[in-house]
Parts: C-alpha cells; structure tokens; sequence
C-alpha cells in the first residue's frame, strides 16, 4: 500500500487558500479516480482504492498544518506503511508560482508541516512534492498572512495547472517510483508553440 497525503488546512475558510494546494491536489485526484472520502481515521479525511494493483490511500489531515506529523505518523502506524510509501504533497514559498518539485527526501525547508511530520516520523526520509506558491510582492506582508490568504484570479489560473501536473506526478510515482517521476516532473514544463512546427527533412543531394 502507497499513501498520498495532501497538506492543508480544513474548513471552507481555508479552501483557497495558498496552504491547500496540497487539499486540492488529492481532492482532484480523488475526483479523477471516482473515489469518495467517505472515511475518517487517525485524524485525517480518507478515500481509497487500487491503482494497477497496487492498494492506494489519499489523506487530508485534520490537525491543522502545523500538527500534520500526528496525523501523518499514526496513518503510518494504522496500515503499516514505511516513509518510502508516503507521498507529502504541500506548497513551498521558495519555488516560483506553479513550479512544482519532487523528492525523495530532505529536510522541511522552514515549511512547518513537513516540519511536524519529520518530528513524528522521526526521520527526513520520505518523498515528498512541492507546489511553489512564490512569496508575497509586498515585502511588508507577513508571510502567515500571504500562506493563508486566498489566491487571486491570476494565480488560480497558474496554480490550478500546477495541480493538475502535480497530480499526474502523483500517479507517476505510484505507478512507477520516485525516480521516474522525478526525472519526468522536475523539468519545467514548456507551453507549446504552433508557429515552430517542425520542418520536413530535406534530403540532402549527393
């Protein structure tokens, strides 16, 4: 069995907020797959199922952000899963606006959810996926208070398509590991350009 845990918040209050991105990844994966969350246990929000055989959880901690690690732990210690099947999906102020960035592992990077789940785990080694949320223009504005404020009409736009590759992300590294969904997603993704077509070869005359 893999675990996807998405980071957030819970309530309306917090739903658009730039802290949900993770909510908001599993709430469309869930969608995507026609899974319900129509279970609640060790504190979180869960929907389950099987992808190509393999036995999948999504999560939605319920202990707030700052507290996720009790969550995230004593879903470990329900299903018997090791940090290698976990997948934390989160925002990170440090990556541009939609960028998003898979690992393996690391340390918390001052973001205090994974901060919390590192304590309970007591170990840095679990895979993990970044969705830059950018920081605040103004450099007045407390960085609280740009995390959990909703987003705009134009970053919706950007983040609601770093969702979606995030998602698929996700997929990838259930269906094919850590490694490959690295290599595939940390690349930025390039917006297509109809008028650099490619040309047909000539061949050349001997």
């Amino acid at each position: 069995m893999k675990a996807i845990i998405g980071l957030g918040n819970p309530g309306l209050r917090y739903a658009q907020t730039r802290h949900n991105v993770g909510f908001r990844v599993v709430d469309r994966l869930a969608e995507q797959l026609g899974w319900r969350w129509n279970d609640r246990r060790a504190q979180a929000l869960l929907a389950s199922g099987t992808i190509d055989s393999e036995n999948v959880l999504l999560a939605k901690p319920e202990t707030y952000m700052n507290n996720s690690g009790l969550a995230v732990a004593a879903l470990a210690r329900w299903f018997k899963l090791a940090p290698a099947d976990l997948l934390i999906i989160c925002d990170d102020l440090d990556l541009p606006l939609g960028r998003i960035r898979l690992r393996a592992q690391g340390s918390a990077g001052g973001h205090h959810g994974l901060e919390s789940i590192i304590a309970h785990l007591h170990t840095q080694q679990f895979p993990r996926l970044r969705i830059g949320i950018g920081r605040p223009v103004n450099p007045r504005m407390e960085t609280i208070d740009f995390v959990l404020g909703n987003v705009t009409a134009e970053e919706r736009i950007v983040l609601a398509a770093a969702e979606e590759r995030a998602a698929e992300a996700a997929l990838a590294f259930i269906r094919e590991g850590i490694e490959v969904a690295m290599n595939r997603y940390n690349t930025i993704p390039r917006p297509a350009q109809p008028d650099q077509q490619q040309q047909p070869t000539i061949p050349e005359e001997h």
